[in-house]
């Protein structure tokens, strides 16, 4: 009975020792991993939220880009990390999809507890102004009225922007053919030229474009109209609903990271995209704030699973 006692009380002081050091967290710089390359509109967003987390977390919070392999690299490198707060996953729909296109990863979304989601960041289907088109039904018509097939521009596998391709080609069922690139900038010259008909491109990318006059942005694929072009009709109000896809942008940590962290990390990004200043730096980024505390980025996620299926299962007809 007394050795029962003992160890009962030595696991009520393990377990105030580990509320002890939850409560102490954080004690150092924290790592956030951006699996995708320096200077894009991910890395970008990211680091207009976690510099206003520092206030609230009291630590330096460091973002380290770790692109490759369609963001595969930095998702295993943070599914290896110790559970502990101090290295963190900036999360996107790869999450959801990279495990539904490849059966190879060295990592998988059990890996992973969310924790905040904290911008949206709308693509948009962009045509050369010379096409002559100003809807999306003109460019469907011209499409499907055109010998040899019209070409668009693809940035890359796996991305939102190459699935908005094939499932909006899917659904208006076009004949048009894709001519691949390395990621969206490089299709802009090409485009502008008039040697592709269209392409889907990223918020910072079409921002961009449309300074020059020479591209025309006739349709965002978010559900909902943009602050950034609130003049341009979803791709629904085109005519196109099973076509909308969404480009977010979260946290994750490694499974096992004590829950008393996650609700600090959520807490600090609920903060900094409350603030005028990361709203104002989200929208100059190309996104918008859309902060999602834990459990309603849960079920979040639980939702794009299933409309990702729907997605994949159609571009797979």
């Amino acid at each position: 009975m007394r050795i029962r006692n003992l160890l009962g009380t030595c696991a009520l002081l393990l377990a105030a020792l580990g509320v002890q050091a939850n409560d102490d967290w954080p004690t150092k710089p924290i790592r956030v991993v951006v699996p995708y390359a320096p200077g894009g509109v991910v890395d970008v967003q990211t680091r207009a939220v976690v510099q206003r987390m520092e206030q609230e977390l009291g630590q330096p919070i460091v973002v380290v880009p770790r692109p490759g392999a369609s963001a595969n690299v930095g998702a295993e490198a943070v599914a290896r990390a110790a559970p502990d707060g101090y290295t963190l996953l900036v999360s996107a729909a790869f999450t959801i999809t990279n495990p539904m296109l490849s059966n190879n990863l060295r990592w998988k979304p059990e890996n992973f507890v969310p924790i905040a989601r904290f911008a949206l960041s709308p693509s948009y289907f962009a045509v050369p102004t010379t096409l002559g088109v100003k809807s999306v039904k003109e460019y469907v018509d011209l499409a499907k009225a055109t010998r040899p097939p019209l070409q668009y521009g693809d940035g890359g596998t796996g991305a939102p922007q190459t699935v908005a391709n094939e499932v909006f080609k899917a659904l208006a069922g076009l004949p048009i053919e894709d001519v691949s690139y390395q990621g969206a900038p490089p299709i802009l010259p090409d485009l502008g030229n008039g040697l592709l008909s269209m392409a889907v491109l990223p918020s910072t990318v079409a921002l961009t474009a449309v300074q020059t006059g020479r591209i025309k942005v006739i349709a965002n694929f978010s559900a909902t109209r943009s602050v950034q072009m609130p003049d341009v009709p979803t791709i629904a109000e085109a005519g196109y609903p099973g076509a909308s896809v969404l480009s977010w942008y979260g946290l994750h940590a490694p499974v096992g990271t004590p829950a008393a962290v996650i609700k600090r990390i959520d807490d600090a990004v609920r903060v900094a995209t409350r603030t005028d200043e990361v709203k104002t730096r989200l929208i100059t980024a190309g996104g918008e704030e859309a902060y999602l505390g834990q459990a309603e980025f849960i079920e979040f996620i639980k939702s794009d699973t299933e409309r990702w299926k729907r997605i994949t299962a159609l571009t797979k007809r």
